[in-house]
């Protein structure tokens, strides 16, 4: 398979403050990491310069108040209507480039999928995109400008049946919102449930409406869920939906705040639960467009993706980290010399609790969601 990794310099040298949970210096951690492993030298992987998006991309799914807000807050100072628009304190702050990284973040995506829908590619992965909670007008969640939403926007004009899924632990509300009345998207998200996590969405009977009912998916898992019950969960459920709707791409945010040990969610999931998941995508034989997400422990965010890199490519690692990599990421405080995760899991009486809790939601989506999806013609 050709397989394209979206990259720039820039993606890294932007902060959103010193301590903010989202930290685009992981970026730089997670390409250096790839780097080290040779993993960018393969015959058929192309390393693709990323660019940033123009502004009539951008007003395909953004309004033009929202753009022309998002621009005035590059300067670093808070623009005057700036709260109308989630900018501020807290999740979504203003700071010196804000408008500029986003830009990045939109442009690779659109890139990747001008890639992969053209044939030039098979598989292409932008770890700076998957900021999957902006919305048409204003910022939410960390996410300024939704790559997702117009990546698949991009697709849509190209013909293209989009399945998008995501594993994040947070819902993918914006994505959802933007397709939630048509059936030409797939949205499917397995998350934390909003009962505990933000955005407080992300339920079963969030299935859609209009032309688009039954076309979002949505399974919330409870606090504590590990590997086991986060893909026996996901096998559940992605594999029908994805065989029903027969999408020509897929489109995934691969989000790894869902990790034992991210410092703001509360799940179990380790890489070895990660690589199942990942495996199954690589596993449909679609052209595929991989986004990164959430994950704000920067050790976590640059391992996972490393290995997902490592599926995507076919390519078996050896787990110990190189060294050069490891002297280079002590500055930031990352010192891990393996890339696998220690398998961890939950007593077994506690992880039967957590599956049981969850078995009327997958049943409901078995039996009132999944029969609304008109099987496509791929």
């Amino acid at each position: 398979m050709k397989t394209a990794f979206l990259y720039s310099d820039e993606f890294g040298k932007y902060s959103y403050g010193s301590s903010h949970p989202m930290m685009p210096v992981r970026l730089i951690i997670t390409y250096e990491l790839i780097k080290s492993y040779g993993l960018l030298n393969t015959p058929d992987t192309r390393l693709i310069d990323a660019r940033k998006a123009t502004e009539a991309e951008l007003l395909c799914f953004h309004t033009k108040e929202y753009i022309k807000t998002l621009k005035q807050a590059d300067s670093g100072d808070m623009p005057e209507n700036g709260w109308r628009h989630g900018l501020g304190f807290g999740d979504n702050p203003v700071f010196k480039g804000v408008y500029a990284w986003s830009l990045y973040s939109a442009g690779a995506s659109l890139q990747a999928a001008e890639l992969v829908s053209s044939g030039k590619t098979d598989i292409a992965f932008n770890i700076c995109g998957g900021l999957h909670h902006a919305m048409a007008d204003k910022a939410s969640g960390f996410c300024y400008l939704n790559d997702a939403v117009l990546a698949i926007k991009y697709l849509l004009t190209r013909g293209k049946r989009i399945a998008y899924v995501d594993i994040d632990a947070h819902h993918g509300d914006g994505v959802q919102a933007a397709f939630y009345d048509t059936d030409r998207v797939l949205t499917i998200s397995l998350h934390e449930s909003g009962h505990y996590l933000f955005p407080g969405t992300g339920f079963p009977n969030e299935a859609g409406v209009g032309k688009g009912k039954g076309y979002s998916v949505n399974l919330p898992l409870p606090p504590e869920a590990d590997d086991v019950v986060f893909t026996k969960s996901f096998k559940d459920i992605v594999p029908l939906f994805i065989d029903r709707f027969k999408p020509d791409i897929i489109v995934t945010q691969l989000g790894v705040d869902t990790f034992r040990t991210d410092p703001i969610t509360h799940l179990n999931l380790t890489t070895n639960g990660f690589e199942i998941l990942i495996n199954y995508f690589k596993s449909c034989g679609l052209p595929w467009i991989a986004l990164g997400g959430g994950g704000y422990n920067l050790d976590n965010v640059a391992r996972a993706w490393t290995l997902a890199w490592t599926v995507m490519n076919g390519v078996k690692l050896q787990n110990k980290i190189p060294h050069e990599f490891a002297h280079m990421a002590e500055k930031f405080g990352v010192s891990r010399n393996s890339v696998v995760d220690e398998p961890f899991g939950l007593a077994a009486e506690k992880r039967e609790q957590l599956l049981e809790s969850m078995q009327g939601d997958i049943a409901f989506l078995k039996k009132d969601v999944l029969p609304l999806i008109k099987t496509g013609n791929r």
